[in-house]
């Protein structure tokens, strides 16, 4: 029977081949030779190119090897690495945080062997694979340990050739850019395990789909550089922070936060001792909610009213010694320029982060492109400022399917992370955590997935928004109320000198219990 060659290259088209899961890599199962002495045998024990029962447990080895790693600690030890060649430093770093012996060894044989990993094997690649095995798996008759330590080469392989490849094209510009315009994996080959139908057209059982990436990136803001559900790239997080490392990219240390095996819960603050409580309290950083900082001042939240209260309160924060991002709504004008000079002034008062959103005091959206200006204009102006771009189409409910197109145009513009308050769907906030180059911040609801559900999802930080602040509301005027009608109350709270340390000067040792 004669098969067919399919080729996609428009970007719907191609993520929808890459969800189909009658399109599979291609069979590597056909080797017969010795285990753990060849390329071939390695390609045929690679969770990467398998499918079914094999490609769920070898992806399990990855995800396990790569659960050790915390991507902020990669970024930092690729930064600070010896210099050298670009594939040598990324796989002697990942090799060493995994913890093997002689990573400069390991590196070496591991650029031998992906030289023939893409192509087919020769015997300098073979003797390469040999060697590795040896060291990560001495007893050849322990197949469980041969399948293991296979994974463990292919992820150093993957390393090797993809974030080489993504570190070389690299330049100044922000990696979601980079990943669109030279994507490090340009095409990848599916086989169809059975028939199905992609953009209109019938594939037959055994035919081949070529999937264009680079030509796929040219069609759509979003990057496929790692797949799509349900074979999304485990090691993502890894291979940007590796990227970032090895670019030198600064990873400041409220960026850092976002880097962590845990998200970053983000408690939001209105006032000097509401932030310095949640500080004292142990909270790595803490934000303002522009709801709280509008209310306090008696002004509306979202009208572009409170540009004085927002930086006058983030001097007052900046005099302490926590970390804190502040709420800025659309950054209190239309002009990027002038959003630009407010994220300088609130970078000076102290503030790590900025939050921008594209809601408009009409309820309506900005155009995206204007809203992008806004954030190219704060990282030009301010590149050390941790720049949270925030999209309403779900708090609106608004425009909700351009969800992801925005994001990825707010990425390439250089948002640090991005923000989808409204949006508690679990299948819709995976969709986006797998698309996503930077961290997903979330906005937390009673209702929504929790806490340890939004980490498993992918999601790096969860905001708390103004919810503490409704919360003091309301106990506040239940107090009163009680106490006027002669009710039972609960009356616990800090005492007047425990508030009063919360305005103690930055440096002062305090407690708030």
């Amino acid at each position: 029977m004669t098969h067919k060659m399919h080729e996609f290259d428009r970007y719907a088209d191609v993520r929808a081949a890459l969800a189909d899961p009658s399109l599979v890599p291609e069979p590597q199962d056909g080797y017969d030779g010795p285990a753990g002495a060849s390329v071939a045998w390695l390609r045929a024990t690679v969770a990467r190119l398998s499918s079914g029962e094999p490609h769920r447990r070898r992806r399990a080895l990855v995800e396990a090897e790569l659960a050790r790693l915390e991507p902020a600690s990669l970024w930092q030890a690729a930064a600070a690495g010896p210099e050298g060649e670009v594939r040598a430093r990324v796989v002697r770093t990942l090799a060493e945080a995994l913890g093997m012996q002689e990573p400069a060894a390991v590196a070496e044989a591991v650029i031998v062997v992906a030289g023939a990993y893409f192509g087919g094997g020769d015997a300098s690649a073979d003797e390469a694979v040999a060697r590795l095995v040896e060291r990560l798996a001495p007893d050849p008759a322990d197949e469980a340990a041969l399948e293991a330590a296979a994974n463990r080469i292919g992820l150093l392989v993957q390393a090797c050739e993809a974030k080489a490849a993504l570190v070389e094209a690299g330049g100044g510009a922000p990696l979601a850019r980079v990943l669109r315009e030279s994507p490090p994996v340009r095409a990848v080959r599916r086989i169809a395990a059975r028939a199905t139908r992609i953009a209109g057209r019938e594939i037959a059982e055994g035919d081949a789909v070529l999937l264009d990436l680079a030509a796929a990136a040219r069609t759509h803001p979003a990057s496929l550089a790692f797949g799509a559900p349900p074979r999304v790239c485990p090691g993502r997080s890894h291979a940007l922070a590796l990227a970032g490392g090895l670019l030198q990219r600064p990873l400041t240390p409220f960026a850092r936060l976002h880097h962590r095996a845990a998200p970053l819960l983000l408690p939001n603050a209105w006032d000097h001792a509401s932030a310095a409580a949640l500080a004292a309290q142990g909270f790595a950083a803490v934000g303002t909610t522009s709801l709280g900082v509008a209310a306090a001042a008696g002004l509306p939240d979202g009208a572009a009213a409170t540009a004085d209260a927002t930086l006058a309160l983030a001097r007052r924060l900046g005099r302490d010694s926590f970390l804190f991002t502040v709420d800025a709504e659309g950054g209190f004008s239309d002009d990027p320029q002038d959003v630009a000079e407010l994220a300088r002034k609130l970078y000076e008062a102290g503030a790590a982060g900025i939050n921008l959103e594209d809601g408009r005091p009409d309820g309506t959206l900005a155009p995206a492109e204007s809203h992008a200006a806004k954030i190219a204009a704060v990282k030009t102006a301010v590149p050390a400022l941790f720049v949270n771009a925030r999209t309403d189409t779900h708090w609106l409910g608004r425009q909700e399917e351009e969800t992801p197109t925005r994001l990825a145009i707010y990425e390439q513009a250089g948002a640090d992370g991005v923000f989808v308050p409204g949006l508690s769907d679990p299948d819709g906030i995976a969709a986006l955590t797998a698309a996503l180059v930077v961290p997903l911040n979330i906005l937390y609801t009673p209702a929504g997935p929790t806490l340890c559900e939004l980490a498993a999802l992918g999601v790096r930080r969860i905001s708390l928004g103004s919810l503490l602040y409704r919360r003091a509301l309301e106990a506040a005027v239940a107090t009163a109320t009680a106490i006027r009608d002669g009710r039972p109350a609960d009356l616990t709270a800090p005492s007047y000198a425990e508030v009063q340390r919360l305005g103690t000067p930055a440096g002062t040792p305090r407690s708030f219990m």
